[in-house]
């Protein structure tokens, strides 16, 4: 496994896409002077710069695809992290940028939905439920061979650390994004979100909050913050910025529950595999305990997460369109991101 591949991308966005980090350079002014500082021509080169940057990633160029993911994850920390300074949080010509980013990562998630699949689901709540459930099953990333056959005996120390690493862009923050799809919720939906988010906080013991219990695994690994961005790998950052894009805006909600909602039902049986690989290896019990509360309560999340969001919202067209694309995004991107950490077995499919 290239477990170095990602670097090279890194630094081929940043020779090869400087646009990357010029507009990365301009997030920590404050919003109002960014506005007023950045001229007409300026605006309209890095609008350029950031558009030629989405086309070249959208025909394959890999450096330009991490610039892309990078530079749209940098933007989202204006608005998923408590600064230290002053930032360019609501400054028009970020927002412009954002945009564009987004847009761009859109178009590209749903240019890997198969033609008409979106148009086979049946319009009964309860068939619905149970076509969704058999489209992931049937789904290539469906007991992927990275957790059955890597992770679960093969992978070292090393392995699991990067591993680790990888899925902070979601596990490491998964309250703060319930915390922002909930918004605007009402009834069922409301209080299952509540409630997941709840036990995301340890039901009120600080101690057992689940971001706590996920950073004892940096912890055990000694994996400082500074190291986090710089070892991501393109897909991760996609993986991270797709939770957030769809958490946050109001009309892409219902494609947040189809995309938390199939994360929540694939990580018992993979975290089934990380705590065998973690036993295997003789590594410290407290940096497992995250994996292994989660193999029961993502169980019971998913169960309650399908009854009471899902299926109440599938009256609905749109709904049931939106909530089937949000869980096909979350099945192709996460296979594409299984497929690079193991790509000996990215052929492979599951029996």
């Amino acid at each position: 496994m290239n477990t170095e591949a990602h670097l090279i991308d890194q630094k081929s966005a940043v020779d090869a896409y400087p646009v990357v980090e010029e507009v990365s350079s301009l997030l920590k002014c404050p919003a109002e002077d960014l506005d007023a500082s950045v001229t007409t021509a300026q605006r309209a080169a890095l609008r350029a710069a950031v558009s030629d940057l989405n086309a070249r990633s959208a025909v394959g160029d890999t450096a330009a695809f991490y610039g892309q993911q990078l530079l749209l994850s940098r933007i989202y920390g204006l608005c998923t992290q408590l600064p230290d300074g002053p930032t360019a949080e609501g400054s028009a010509f970020v927002h412009e940028m954002l945009r564009l980013l987004e847009q761009a990562t859109m178009a590209a998630e749903d240019a890997m939905l198969e033609p008409g699949t979106l148009d086979a689901a049946p319009a009964e709540p309860s068939a619905y439920l149970s076509w969704l459930k058999k489209a992931a099953r049937e789904h290539r990333v469906y007991k992927h061979p990275y957790y059955r056959a890597f992770i679960r005996d093969r992978a070292t120390a090393d392995d699991l650390r990067n591993y680790v690493i990888q899925e902070s862009v979601v596990d490491g923050r998964f309250d703060d994004l319930l915390a922002m799809m909930q918004v605007g919720t009402s009834g069922e939906a409301k209080m299952e979100i509540a409630e997941n988010f709840w036990d995301e906080m340890g039901n009120g013991d600080p101690s057992q909050v689940h971001t706590h219990l996920f950073n004892q695994i940096f912890r055990v690994f000694d994996i400082p913050a500074q190291e986090l961005e710089r070892s991501l790998t393109a897909n991760a950052l996609l993986s991270g910025n797709l939770a957030v894009l769809l958490c946050r805006y109001r009309r892409l909600y219902p494609e947040a529950v189809g995309f938390l909602g199939m994360t929540e039902w694939l990580a018992p049986e993979r975290f089934v595999h990380v705590v065998h690989a973690w036993e295997r290896l003789g590594l410290p019990d407290p940096g497992i305990v995250y994996h292994k509360l989660h193999i029961t309560i993502d169980s019971r999340h998913a169960a309650g997460w399908f009854h009471n969001v899902v299926v109440p919202a599938a009256t609905s067209e749109r709904m049931r369109r939106a909530i089937a694309r949000g869980a096909l995004w979350r099945l192709n991107s996460s296979a594409r991101y299984l497929d690079e950490r193991m790509p000996d077995l990215a052929a492979h499919r599951h029996a």
